[in-house]
């Protein structure tokens, strides 16, 4: 990940977002005098000058000092402690609550009976200098949300990232996945994809793994030497069939998932995957890929591990078994705001995530500090005497982790509201150094390249705008 601390940049659009404002040219803003954007850049000025690089170093180890998956008990302690300091600050706020379906592992297992046998370890160990690391009883482990119940045995095939086009060419080497259970790489997909593909082309279980070449020593150094994932290292996620349906609490389609909510049966879900599911480290996956026959696989399927990729099918066999807790569990959305002084019907929406799969300080704690603060700045600026012209409300959604359940179930409860009031709505997830990376409505394309050309980049002291458009000339250049 290389995206830059959102903390000064979205500040900004935040403050012009609220009198919908974009930077025309160097001296005045888009849909200001010359007198009223010179007030404007001083009100920035003084934003500028508030936030903290201690208090975010402190929201972190907070945040991130416990697991906080949704359902966890530090999950509603963070979302408390937030609202708390939302108040503290001078915002009106509050909790709201929904209750969604979140499955956890009851049971996890996956082994080759053939040609050898081999049982995945399928546990992430503990990592010398992280003491977070060592708190197994409070995380969940390695699985992926949203895959049904499942126990079969079958031969294995690898199907290279497991989209489409990777069935095709299969095809045309007379392959087939009916019957079988695939092995796919993550990346290049949404996660939930893979199952999806792989259930409608006849296999039976699917296993999804990081591929050095991808995601381990093959790119840099690994944890902890590095960034780059370890042997043991598991992606966990959602594998919920979030494309074809909407994303939200699977037993509540487009409605609020409040407590009196009409529910379906799990089994009525249409987001649950048709095929169990289970993700695994490089280290568990090499000795499956090793154990296959069959085909070498094309060279542009080949990873990084110290092995030749065959195709398969077999002879490798391998049993997977995998079982959940189909619980249903509180998500907590801390909701604040400061209303408009001039137009307080028209709302101007900001949003971060605090749940995690396990401690979260990356995703989604790096992002959540920085609008923490943000609010904390807008406070400050509040006993100054500012007001904004429209509504800004600030929310922490929980449960996004498992497919945004949290900002879901609360769009669906207030559609209504948001039909008439919203007027622009700015997320961040988590963040970090390098260039900039940012997404949204093409109206929207020149205010936020104004905003980037007001934004100095910390390490090269230029816009980061200027810096991420050398850094696409250098990636032309290289690219010819």
């Amino acid at each position: 990940m290389r995206r830059l601390p959102f903390l000064a940049l979205l500040s900004v659009l935040i403050t012009a977002s609220i009198i919908v404002s974009a930077l025309a040219d160097e001296d005045s803003l888009q849909g200001f005098t010359p007198q009223s954007s010179s007030a404007e850049r001083q009100w920035e000025t003084k934003f500028h000058a508030i936030p903290s690089p201690e208090n975010l170093r402190a929201y972190m180890q907070r945040l991130s000092a416990h697991p906080h998956h949704v359902g966890s008990p530090y999950d509603k302690e963070n979302a408390e402690w937030i609202l708390s300091k939302f108040k503290e600050w001078g915002w009106d706020a509050h909790i709201e609550t929904f209750e969604v379906l979140f499955p956890t592992p009851k049971e996890r297992v996956l082994e080759m009976v053939e040609p050898t046998r081999f049982t995945a370890k399928l546990q992430e160990p503990p990592v010398p200098g992280d003491p977070t690391s060592n708190q197994q009883s409070e995380q969940l482990p390695p699985y992926n949300a949203y895959s049904i119940d499942g126990d079969v045995t079958a031969p294995l095939v690898f199907v290279n990232y497991g989209l489409p086009e990777d069935y095709e060419r299969l095809d045309r080497l007379g392959i087939s996945v009916k019957g079988a259970i695939v092995i796919a790489k993550y990346l290049n997909s949404w996660r939930g994809i893979k199952p999806k593909v792989a259930a409608e082309h006849g296999a039976i279980g699917c296993l999804i793994y990081s591929d050095p070449r991808d995601d381990g020593y093959s790119v840099d150094d690994v944890f902890p030497k590095g960034s780059m994932r370890p042997p043991d290292g598991v992606q966990r996620g959602s594998v919920m069939d979030f494309p074809s349906n909407s994303p939200g609490d699977p037993l509540t389609p487009g409605i609020g998932a409040t407590h009196d909510a009409k529910r379906l049966a799990v089994k009525d879900a249409p987001s649950i995957t048709k095929i169990p599911v289970l993700p695994i480290s490089y280290g568990d996956a090499q000795p499956l890929l090793s154990a296959l026959g069959g085909p070498v696989a094309p060279e542009d399927w080949r990873g990084g591990l110290p092995i030749t990729y065959h195709v398969g099918p077999g002879p490798a066999k391998v049993h997977l078994k995998v079982a959940f807790n189909w619980d249903i569990e509180p998500v907590y959305d801390v909701i604040a705001r400061i209303p408009g002084s001039e137009e307080p019907d028209s709302w101007v929406i900001r949003g971060n995530h605090h749940d995690a799969w396990v401690n979260g300080a990356s995703d989604p704690t790096s992002g959540q500090i920085a609008l923490l603060e943000e609010a904390r700045a807008f406070g400050e600026l509040l006993k100054t005497g500012w007001k904004p012209k429209r509504t800004i409300i600030y929310c922490a959604w929980d449960g996004e982790e498992p497919m945004l359940l949290g900002s879901t179930e609360w769009a669906e409860e207030h559609d209504k509201e948001l039909m008439q009031h919203a007027v622009a709505y700015i997320n961040s997830d988590g963040s970090g150094r390098g260039y900039l990376e940012m997404s949204g409505s093409q109206t929207l394309e020149r205010f936020m390249n104004g905003v980037a050309r007001d934004i100095n980049d910390p390490e090269t002291n230029v816009s980061i705008w200027q810096r991420l458009h050398l850094q696409q000339i250098e990636e032309a250049k290289n690219s010819q």
